[in-house]
C-alpha cells in the first residue's frame, strides 16, 4: 500500500486551551474552506461504516479491521516511551486502540489546574492535559491507528483504586474543588463502594434532566466534553464510547451520547458513538436500548462477552450480529480479557484463550477487537509484558495480531462472513471458519484439530495454504480440487490458520 500524506484538519491554534464550549466561534472555525478541504465533504479521510459491507469499518476510502493491543487504557497520559509503542504496534499490524479519559496512573496529570491552596478551579484548564491528548491523536492519525475514546470510566468515580483512582482524588469531588459544595452540586463528598451490575445512587451519573437534573454539576461534566470535542473533532480517525462497562441507568448513556452527536453536527461532522454494558449477554434487557437506537448508538461495543471461552464466545459474537442483522452495523471488542499470571483475574482467562478470542473477534464477524491492558502492570518499563486482565502489547499479543493480518491481508477479506455451518466433523470450539463460498476460504485452528470443508458447488482449484499462528510465518502449500470435501488436518500441535483460495 503506499504510503498516505497526512493532513491537519483544523489549524493549530485550536490545540491550545480555549473556550470551556464549542462555541459559535469554534464551529466556524471548524468549518473554515481548508478543514472542508481536508474532510472532501466527509467523504475521506473519516472514519465511517464500509459502503459494500457495514459490519466493517471504511477509512481513507479503504475497509479495515481493527486488530490492537496496548499496555495502558489512556496511553494519552502516558507520554513515556508512547512513540515507540505505537511504532511496535504499527509494525505487527495494529491499528486500533481504547483511549479513557482517566488520570489514575502514576505520572498522569487532570484536566483542570490547581489553585495554590492545591484544591482544583474547574473554570479553568491544565493544559498538558490537552495537550497530551492532542499530541496523542496526532501520533495516531500519522500512523493509521483508530482510537475509541472513552468519556467516562465509572471506575474512577467510586471507592479508592489505589494510586490517583477513585472518588476521593476526582476533581469533581467537592471536597477537591473551589466552584461548588456538596449541597450546591448535589455530589456526594465520600464514595466508599464500587460499581456493580446494578443501577448506583452516585449523583455523579444522574445529573442529566431525565434524572436528578444537577445543572451545576453537568454544566462542568458538558465544560469536559466540549473541551475533549474541541480536540477530538480535529481528528478523523476517533471514535466515541460513553461509559466504561457501565450498569447505570440509561438516561445518562443516551443524554451523552445524544449530546456528542449535537455538538459534532454543530462542527459539521458525523460521529459514532456507542455504549459498553457491563453485562455479558448481548441479549440481556440491558442491551436492547443499544441495539434498537441505532441512529443514537451507531455501532456496538460487546467487550464483555471476551470473558466467554471458546464456542461460547463465538457464539456470542453471532448472537449479537443476529440481533442487529436486519439494520448492521460495526461490532467491537475493545477489551479482550486473559492474560494469565494473577490469581485475582481468574476470571479473565489464561494468555492462550485471550490469544483464541482475537481470532474468533476477526473471522466471526467482528469489526475489531483490541487486547486489554496487564493490570496492575504501572510501569513503563514493564510495557510488552502479558499479566493479569490482558496481553497488551506483549510478544504473544504481537504474534497474534501479525498473523490475523498475515491471512487477511492475502483475502478479498470483506467480501467473507462467518460461515461455520461449511464445516463438518467438528467439536465445539475446535476450528472457526470465515468464507466467500466458492472463491475462498480461511480456518482457524486453536490447537491441533481435524475437520472437513464444504467445497460443494466451487467445481474449480483451490490453493490450501497453511500459516503457523506462533511465528506469523507460512508453512506449506497444496492444490486441492473443489466440487466436494477436502480434509483439512493442521501440521502441528500449536495453533494453526489455514487459508484456501480459488484457482484462476
Amino acid at each position: 500500500m503506499k504510503p498516505i500524506q497526512h493532513t491537519r484538519i483544523l489549524p493549530d491554534a485550536l490545540t491550545t486551551a480555549g473556550s470551556c464550549f464549542l462555541t459559535a466561534a469554534l464551529v466556524s472555525l471548524l468549518m473554515l474552506p481548508s478543514a472542508s478541504r481536508a474532510f472532501g465533504q466527509q467523504e475521506e479521510p473519516v472514519l465511517r461504516p464500509y459502503d459494500a459491507n457495514p459490519w466493517y469499518w471504511q477509512y481513507k476510502g479503504e475497509p479495515i479491521l481493527l486488530l490492537g493491543g496496548s499496555w495502558q487504557e489512556n496511553l494519552f497520559n502516558q507520554p513515556i516511551h508512547l512513540e515507540e509503542h505505537l511504532d511496535v504496534l504499527v509494525e505487527a499490524g495494529g491499528n486500533y486502540l481504547r483511549n479513557a479519559m482517566i488520570s489514575r496512573r502514576k505520572g498522569n496529570v487532570w484536566p483542570f489546574a490547581k489553585t495554590g491552596e492545591g484544591t482544583y478551579d474547574l473554570d479553568q484548564w491544565n493544559d498538558e492535559y490537552w495537550d497530551r491528548l492532542d499530541r496523542f491523536l496526532k501520533m495516531t492519525y500519522e500512523r493509521d491507528i483508530i482510537v475509541q475514546i472513552e468519556v467516562w470510566d465509572r471506575w474512577d468515580y467510586f471507592g479508592d483504586r489505589g494510586g490517583q483512582g477513585g472518588w476521593a482524588y476526582q476533581p469533581y469531588n467537592p471536597i477537591n474543588n473551589i466552584n461548588y459544595t456538596a449541597e450546591e452540586s448535589g455530589l456526594p463528598e465520600e464514595i466508599t463502594y464500587n460499581p456493580g451490575r446494578s443501577p448506583t445512587d452516585h449523583s455523579f451519573f444522574q445529573t442529566v434532566p431525565a434524572m436528578r437534573d444537577l445543572s451545576i454539576a453537568r454544566s462542568y461534566q458538558e465544560k469536559f466534553v466540549d473541551k475533549l470535542l474541541s480536540v477530538s473533532l480535529q481528528y478523523p480517525h476517533v471514535l466515541y464510547c460513553i461509559s466504561n462497562e457501565t450498569s447505570e441507568r440509561y438516561p445518562w448513556s443516551d443524554y451523552w451520547a445524544t449530546y456528542i452527536h449535537d455538538r459534532a453536527a454543530e462542527a459539521g461532522r458525523t460521529v459514532f458513538v456507542t455504549e459498553m454494558r457491563r453485562e455479558d449477554d448481548p441479549e440481556a434487557p440491558t442491551f436492547n436500548r443499544i441495539r434498537s437506537m441505532p441512529e443514537v448508538y451507531n455501532f456496538l461495543d460487546i467487550s464483555q462477552t471476551t470473558a466467554y471461552n471458546g464456542q461460547e464466545h463465538w457464539d456470542m459474537i453471532q448472537l449479537a450480529r443476529s440481533l442487529i442483522a436486519d439494520n448492521p452495523r460495526p461490532i467491537v471488542q475493545v477489551k479482550i480479557y486473559g492474560g494469565g499470571g494473577q490469581s485475582g483475574m481468574r476470571w479473565a482467562g489464561t494468555a492462550e484463550e485471550a490469544s483464541q478470542r482475537l481470532w474468533r473477534i476477526a473471522f466471526g464477524g467482528s469489526a475489531g477487537g483490541r487486547f486489554h491492558r496487564p493490570y496492575p502492570i504501572a510501569s513503563a518499563e514493564d510495557r510488552f509484558l502479558a499479566y493479569g486482565a490482558g496481553l497488551g502489547l506483549s510478544a504473544l499479543a504481537q504474534a497474534q495480531i501479525r498473523s490475523i493480518r498475515t491471512i487477511t491481508d492475502e483475502m478479498e477479506f470483506f467480501r467473507c462472513e462467518p460461515r461455520n455451518d461449511l464445516l463438518s466433523n467438528r467439536q465445539d470450539g475446535e476450528a472457526f471458519c470465515i468464507a466467500e463460498p466458492g472463491a475462498q476460504y480461511a480456518v482457524y485452528f486453536p490447537r491441533h484439530g481435524e475437520v472437513t470443508l464444504d467445497l460443494s458447488g466451487a467445481n474449480h482449484e483451490f490453493e490450501v495454504r497453511w500459516l503457523d499462528v506462533s511465528k506469523s510465518e507460512w508453512a506449506n502449500s497444496s492444490v486441492v480440487s473443489g466440487g466436494g470435501a477436502i480434509d483439512l488436518k493442521t501440521p502441528g500441535d500449536e495453533a494453526w490458520a489455514v487459508l484456501i483460495l480459488r484457482r484462476d
